[in-house]
């Protein structure tokens, strides 16, 4: 069993280094104060493959692995961890249009999603179906050649800035077999955003509500059949659980990275703080802590490569303990720099603020326990190996 990077993994991974660090990293202060979507810098990304990254070829996609992905996505996340997962949402909105669109619908925007030139976001929690999201209530019928959308979105990620939004809608009954997926163009007669939310962090790309009001969509803009939409979602979600568990790792390696810095340049007592036994033992439990959860991280995205039985529970493993341990490390890696790391003048606190959600989206880390011990209560041998 080989750790290593490969040759073409670590072009890979040096490429979206460079990128991080001469495009995101110097102006991600200034996006997050501002609240600016960083429309160009995400073009940017688009004209070196970043926007699809496990997209077919055919459609100009750079048809990569979820684990060769990760390692892209947890370079970049060093450089703005809300650029980036920007980045990871577009990739799975586009990728469902990739891998579950038509041919007709797969011409029409696979080759622009995939470039960067359109941007998408993913529209699946409502005001009332949150973690029950076979629950949603947004509805699409038939009206002719057409389909008719009503209902709303909540907490949806670049919402008026994107151009393609990738729907859940109840198209059948009750339940999670009663839903499907669409291609919605963003600027739709019949489309409202809300106001933008005010957040704690991730403030790089607009939150907005989602109204659909009779929203007509050609029926050809189906994913998959109808009553797959749910289980497209989950496929989705899986990659998407992979992606927001990178962004905790990336996002906390730099914190580790700025910490180390800090603590070697600081002097207390007549010595650098980095000499002190007690941030020794705290870089000691970071470093293991950043060490143990990449790992996770890589292996489920390596089940999941392999089409796994067991590849979502892997998912939700890497999701919960990633984000968990990313926070974390985040907030150690604060107190190393003291009253310092509490002062917007340094990123500290933007990655703790924009490492917290993490455990909220794709699935709360409470909803991951409940997927991985269903799983587990299912083995005989009560484990997963």
């Amino acid at each position: 069993m080989n750790f290593d990077l490969n040759e073409d993994q670590r072009a890979y991974t040096d490429l979206a280094q460079q990128f991080a660090t001469n495009e995101l990293a110097p102006n991600a202060a200034l996006w997050d104060a501002e609240s600016i979507f960083p429309l160009q810098a995400l073009k940017q990304a688009g004209e070196l493959g970043f926007c699809g990254l496990y997209c077919d070829s055919e459609f100009g996609g750079l048809d990569l692995s979820r684990l060769d992905s990760s390692l892209i996505f947890e370079q970049l996340s060093m450089g703005c961890t809300t650029t980036t997962a920007m980045l990871t949402i577009h990739n799975m909105a586009a990728w469902m249009v990739s891998e579950f669109g038509n041919a007709t619908t797969r011409e029409a925007y696979g080759p622009k999603l995939s470039s960067g030139e359109l941007l998408a976001s993913y529209c699946l929690t409502e005001p009332s179906a949150g973690s029950d999201a076979a629950s949603l209530s947004t509805k699409a019928t038939i009206d002719g050649g057409d389909y008719l959308i009503n209902g709303s979105k909540v907490f949806i990620s670049g919402a008026g800035e994107t151009d393609i939004l990738i729907v859940m809608a109840r198209t059948g009954g009750p339940g999670p077999k009663g839903v499907s997926a669409f291609v919605v163009e963003a600027n739709s007669d019949g489309i409202s955003y809300g106001r933008k939310e005010d957040k704690m962090g991730w403030n790089a790309q607009p939150t907005r509500m989602i109204n659909f009001d009779q929203v007509r969509v050609p029926t050809q803009n189906l994913l998959g059949q109808e009553g797959e939409g749910f289980a497209i979602a989950m496929r989705g979600l899986d990659g998407g659980r992979i992606n927001i568990a990178t962004l905790g790792v990336g996002t906390a390696q730099q914190a580790m990275q700025d910490a180390l810095v800090y603590v070697n340049e600081r002097k207390q007592f007549g010595k650098a703080i980095s000499e002190f036994q007690g941030i020794q033992f705290k870089l000691a439990d970071m470093n293991t802590e950043l060490v143990a959860a990449r790992q996770m991280v890589r292996l489920a995205a390596f089940k999941l490569d392999s089409s796994d039985p067991d590849a979502s529970t892997y998912c939700a493993m890497a999701k919960r303990f990633a984000t968990d341990v990313g926070y974390q490390v985040c907030d150690e890696a604060l107190q190393c720099f003291g009253g310092n790391g509490y002062m917007k003048e340094l990123p500290m606190e933007r990655y703790l603020r924009d490492s917290r959600v993490h455990r909220i989206l794709e699935g709360t880390n409470e909803i991951m326990r409940v997927i991985i011990a269903r799983r587990i209560l299912l083995s005989e041998h009560q484990a997963i190996l």
